[in-house]
């Protein structure tokens, strides 16, 4: 059975465990288990595929249930299930979710000095953006990754790159942005915009050279001045049978036109 010290679970045996999870109400929402997924595989202690090896999922199904978004989305998920198992038997045990130990030599490492940087039309917050969202996440997520770097400062790194419109990011904006999935599904979110400025000044000081995606992107979305920040939920109108696809690039197909529509 279990002991109790100061009214904490200090020792459970794994049957213990299962009766209280098996027994005792869900009591986090989809969201939820998704912020504590974020927020442990931000800290470092594990990267996404022990994770993933963790709680016995496959890739396909954990970004299908992070690319979610609302307290009830993903419920039959069994990403949902056994992370929320997860998390509930390490509460059991009193273990906290880990905080990154941030010093400053880590710091230092990590934070680039892009203060001498300006991107062309930054001064009016109209930096032509050429990485889709589904990319932007994914330097996100690399970034926060990196020890001692937190949500908060990056959140005032990225909010620092508005200059006409100054903005406070909050760290809702940036869960509800990386939430999302899909190459434009979050473009009007100031965390898009804010955090492509920010990672494209790193590039420019680091004098890394471009990748052939973001090469096709600029051929792409030159003509447009780059990604859409402005619309979210286009809608199009099809003759019966049509059906709209979009491709990796963000870009959309209209089937039976043969060719891209904007």
């Amino acid at each position: 059975m279990s002991k109790r010290k100061s009214d904490q679970y200090v020792e459970w045996d794994d049957s213990d465990l299962q009766y209280e999870i098996e027994n005792r109400p869900m009591k986090d929402s989809c969201d939820a288990v998704r912020r504590k997924i974020r927020a442990f595989i931000d800290s470092g202690e594990m990267r996404v595929g022990e994770f993933q090896k963790a709680i016995n999922v496959t890739s396909k199904s954990y970004s299908d249930f992070m690319g979610q978004n609302g307290p009830l989305k993903g419920r039959g998920s069994n990403v949902y299930l056994n992370a929320y198992q997860f998390f509930r038997k390490r509460e059991l045990r009193g273990i906290k979710l880990p905080k990154k130990v941030k010093t400053a030599a880590a710091a230092a490492t990590n934070r680039v000095d892009i203060s001498g940087i300006i991107l062309e039309g930054e001064e009016q917050d109209k930096v032509e953006v050429y990485d889709t969202c589904d990319e932007v996440r994914r330097k996100i997520n690399a970034h926060l990754q990196k020890p001692a770097v937190t949500a908060a400062q990056f959140l005032r790194d990225i909010a620092a790159q508005y200059h006409k419109t100054p903005k406070k990011i909050q760290s809702k904006q940036l869960n509800d942005f990386r939430s999302k999935k899909g190459p434009d599904s979050g473009n009007t979110s100031s965390v898009y915009y804010g955090a492509y400025v920010y990672f494209e000044k790193i590039r420019v000081r680091e004098g890394k050279p471009k990748t052939k995606t973001r090469e096709e992107m600029e051929r792409i979305w030159g003509r447009e001045g780059g990604m859409d920040l402005e619309r979210a939920n286009k809608s199009y109108l099809v003759r019966r049978g049509e059906e709209v696809t979009q491709d990796q690039y963000g870009r959309i197909r209209i089937s039976g036109r043969g060719r891209f529509g904007w």
